[in-house]
């Protein structure tokens, strides 16, 4: 695999603004965000997005009266997520839409922004390389994360992409690509996911 220099970057936007799609309102993202979970009002992916919109969404209230209290409200939120769901997602992370987490469990997000329509199961990590490290992943649209992968430093992952179960991710990944392994190697798709992956 190539590895191709980024930009140096902060690992996450400084979250001083509402970071949601700007394309759509906080109730209909929240409502695109339930159909895409099933219209399933135990799933802790529903829960973990609806919070981290919220969390979004309160940085566009500019009062200073009514910040503080959504503030608490938000925090209650989040930690009760990573509590019930095990889902961690800072708000400052930038999210597109129509993410869905099959599953729930050891699965954290820090990213620097993520596309559209990308898949997550369960005990996969995106975030920084190692303590110190200063740049998070970019990841693509149409991304279908596997179970127990890890995608951390400052590396771009394109659309289309799959990477595998157990995979860790440390180089940018180009449009179209399949990865899998430890250290991550290029492969067909139904090596990754088996062979109900098209």
């Amino acid at each position: 695999m190539t590895v191709r220099t980024l930009p140096r970057r902060h690992p996450l936007p400084s979250g001083s603004e509402n970071q949601n799609p700007a394309d759509i309102g906080l109730v209909d993202l929240l409502l695109e965000d339930f159909r895409t979970h099933d219209h399933d009002a135990m799933s802790g992916g529903f829960w973990a997005l609806a919070v981290h919109r919220f969390g979004n969404w309160r940085m566009g209230i500019k009062s200073a009266l009514l910040r503080p209290p959504l503030t608490a409200l938000y925090r209650i939120g989040y930690h009760a997520v990573i509590a019930i769901y095990g889902i961690d997602i800072p708000y400052n992370a930038r999210l597109g839409r129509r993410i869905r987490f099959e599953h729930h469990g050891c699965v954290f997000v820090g990213v620097w922004s993520m596309g559209d329509d990308v898949v997550f199961r369960h005990s996969a990590t995106i975030g920084l390389a190692r303590r110190g490290a200063t740049e998070a992943p970019t990841i693509g649209s149409r991304v279908e994360i596997g179970p127990g992968a890890c995608i951390v430093g400052g590396i771009r992952v394109g659309n289309d992409t799959v990477i595998g179960a157990n995979t860790v991710l440390a180089d940018n990944l180009a449009d179209g690509e399949t990865v899998l392994g430890n250290p991550a190697r290029l492969v067909k798709a139904q090596q990754a996911f088996g062979n109900e992956a098209s």
